[in-house]
């Protein structure tokens, strides 16, 4: 299932690529909530990674992301996981044809951010 969030970019990162093969690039984009504004992490991986390329911060954009969770060592994760960016009226990629067709392949420990 897809959701979307509006809100404004506060910050990119670097593409990171793991000894796997496994490529990730962060985004926050600041969500206005009432009182208190949500700064909300999303990650985008593999080719989804050049969707950030354009963007900068202090753009208005609508992300569309998939929810993803895992378990780890009795731990679990949940991952903002986006495959879509609108800015503006236009679309970054508009021959996007939606999510991955498959998972990406599972984390090393190295991806674990605690």
């Amino acid at each position: 299932m897809a959701y979307d969030l509006t809100g404004k970019i506060k910050l990119i990162g670097e593409a990171k690529t793991f000894d796997s093969g496994f490529t990730k690039r962060e985004m926050v984009v600041i969500v206005e909530d009432g009182r208190y504004p949500q700064e909300i992490s999303l990650e985008f991986v593999q080719d989804k990674v050049s969707l950030l390329d354009n963007l900068q911060p202090g753009q208005e954009v609508t992300v569309t992301f998939d929810i993803r969770g895992r378990e780890y060592n009795g731990r679990y994760f949940n991952n903002l996981q986006g495959w879509k960016i609108t800015t503006e009226g236009a679309e970054s990629h508009p021959n996007d044809d939606g999510p991955p067709l498959s998972d990406p392949p599972p984390y090393d420990d190295t991806d674990i951010p605690f």
